[in-house]
């Protein structure tokens, strides 16, 4: 099953290109390359890969800027590899919509798990029969689970595919608190150090979008501590 999907690595680091691309290989993946944001650029646009794996220290820019250029089209899962460590650019990967960020050195078993993850989730978040062919209301707000559409007075509301996907999540189990490990491991499929920050970066990114004012009721409330629930 694993040989139908195509990953698209961005890396110009040759070792770590050749490394990365034989064991993506050797997991039953078709791999695709590309040195630099141009050819990053040109090698989405031609082969519509289903994962992208995405280092951050380009020749010809950051990385940052194709993440921003694939985002502005695509809900392709993302997957940043780099050796940046600080908090503030794993935040601001996160921000700009990239699904996963792996800092350099990696181990391979974990590497592979990530992939798999990533895939998993956007083949039940594309597939879920929970989801097809309904609409949630809630006031203003409407999610077409069908389209994956989320609008609020008829306006859509701009999403990335991980922010869509907690919406949904959430929604399915309206009224009711979940805790942070049960999103967690629902969206991205495993619970690390990082997967909270994680978690609390998307939700900030969906509550600032969905017009979240602080004193009043809104969509998803955060119950400090335990999880967030869909208000009803």
């Amino acid at each position: 099953m694993n040989n139908k999907y195509k990953i698209m690595l961005v890396e110009d680091e040759k070792n770590i290109l050749a490394f990365v691309s034989t064991l993506l290989e050797t997991a039953g993946y078709t791999v695709i390359s590309a040195q630099t944001c141009s050819e990053g650029k040109m090698m989405f646009s031609s082969h519509n890969p289903d994962l992208i794996i995405l280092d951050l220290g380009l020749p010809d820019g950051d990385g940052i800027s194709l993440l921003t250029y694939i985002r502005k089209s695509s809900y392709i899962p993302i997957i940043v590899l780099s050796a940046r460590t600080d908090e503030s650019d794993k935040v601001d990967a996160l921000d700009k919509g990239a699904n996963d960020y792996i800092t350099k050195p990696f181990g391979s078993a974990e590497l592979v798990a990530r992939v798999r993850s990533a895939l998993r989730t956007r083949h039940y978040s594309d597939e879920s029969s929970d989801f097809t062919n309904s609409i949630f209301t809630l006031g203003d707000m409407e999610i077409d689970y069908d389209a994956r559409r989320i609008t609020i007075s008829g306006t859509e509301i701009m999403l990335t595919q991980t922010e869509y996907n907690i919406i949904a999540l959430l929604s399915q189990y309206s009224g009711k608190v979940m805790t942070y490990s049960a999103i967690i491991n629902a969206i991205w499929g495993y619970n690390d150090e990082g997967s909270r920050k994680k978690l609390q970066v998307n939700m900030a990114n969906i509550r600032k979008k969905l017009g979240a004012v602080p004193g009043k009721q809104s969509y998803i409330i955060n119950k400090l501590g335990v999880g967030y629930k869909m208000n009803i």
